[in-house]
C-alpha cells in the first residue's frame, strides 16, 4: 500500500468509480477536480485545482508516491479549452513529478489517439497514431510527453488508451470498445503495482468477442480482463442498424472523426 495516490479529475465520471474502488490501495487518496468533489472520506484529501496553473499543480502534486492522471476535457471541443487542460495541463503534471520525484503516473489516454483506423483492422501498441479529433491529438501529446520524461527523467507512465468504460455498451461500437468497471479497476491496480512497467502503452477494453485491439506488447503488467460485452449482445442487437457508411460502423473513434471544425 502506498502512502498517497493522487487522482485527477476525480469528479467526472471514471474519478467517481475510481474514488471508491482505489481507495484500498493508498493510505491516502488525494482528489483533484475543478468541480466539486463533495466532502472528503477520513482517508480522503481535497484539492481543487486547474491543471493549466503550473503553480497549483506543483502544490497537487507535492507528498503524493504516484498519481492516476483522468484530469482534462474528455470530449472534442474547440482548441483553446483542450489546449490548457489536455496539453498544457499535462506538461504541468509531468514537469511537477520531475521537480518533486514523483516516479509513477497512470495516463488515461484515449482510444481515440487511433480513432482514424478502420474497424476491420487490429492494432498493437506499436500502430502509429492517427487521431480523429483535436481530443485525440491532445491525448497523442500527453503519451509522447510521457515517453520523453521517462527516456529523459526516468518517469514511468502508463497510457491506457481507454475504450469505453461504462455501466454497460451503449451502441454496437461499444460491444467492441466496452471496459467494465471492475476491469478498469483491476487495470489500474497492475498499472501502478506492476514493478518496472517503463513507458507502456496498453488497450483499456474488456475481453470483447470483437476486439480490434492487440495488448501482448503490455502483458508485463499481467492484466487479464474477466468480463466482456457479450450479456449485453441482444440488446444491442435489438436497435435499429446503422448505415454501412455510418463513421459508427467504420472508423475505431465513431464519430468523433465527424466533430468540428469549431470555427463555424
Amino acid at each position: 500500500m502506498m502512502n498517497r495516490l493522487l487522482i485527477t479529475g476525480a469528479a467526472g465520471g471514471l474519478g467517481k468509480v475510481l474514488r471508491q474502488r482505489l481507495a484500498p490501495f493508498a493510505k491516502t487518496l488525494r482528489l483533484s477536480d475543478l468541480s466539486s468533489l463533495g466532502t472528503a472520506a477520513p482517508n480522503e484529501e481535497l484539492f481543487q485545482c486547474d491543471l493549466s496553473d503550473a503553480a497549483a499543480v506543483h502544490e497537487m502534486m507535492t507528498g503524493v508516491d504516484a498519481v492516476v492522471h483522468l484530469g482534462g476535457i474528455s470530449v472534442e471541443a474547440a482548441f483553446k479549452p483542450i489546449l490548457d487542460a489536455n496539453i498544457v495541463g499535462v506538461f504541468n503534471l509531468y514537469e511537477a513529478a520531475r521537480k518533486l520525484g514523483v516516479k509513477r503516473i497512470v495516463f488515461a489516454s484515449s482510444n481515440h489517439v487511433i480513432g482514424f483506423y478502420k474497424q476491420t483492422e487490429k492494432l498493437d501498441a506499436d500502430a502509429p497514431m492517427r487521431p480523429d479529433s483535436l481530443y485525440g491529438i491532445s491525448k497523442g501529446f500527453g503519451e509522447l510527453t510521457s515517453r520523453f520524461y521517462f527516456d529523459r527523467y526516468g518517469i514511468e507512465t502508463v497510457c491506457v488508451r481507454i475504450g469505453s468504460s461504462f455501466p454497460e455498451p451503449a451502441d454496437l461500437r461499444m460491444m467492441s470498445t466496452y471496459l467494465s468497471y471492475d476491469d478498469l479497476t483491476e487495470l489500474m491496480r497492475c498499472s501502478l503495482q506492476t514493478p518496472n512497467v517503463g513507458h507502456t502503452i496498453v488497450y483499456g477494453a474488456s475481453n470483447n468477442r470483437d476486439s480490434w485491439w492487440d495488448n501482448s506488447k503490455a502483458a508485463h503488467l499481467g492484466w487479464q480482463p474477466k468480463d466482456s460485452s457479450e450479456p449485453f449482445r441482444a440488446k444491442i442487437d435489438a436497435q435499429p442498424p446503422a448505415a454501412a457508411d455510418d463513421p459508427m460502423m467504420v472508423y475505431q473513434g465513431g464519430r468523433f472523426v465527424t466533430h468540428g471544425p469549431f470555427d463555424v
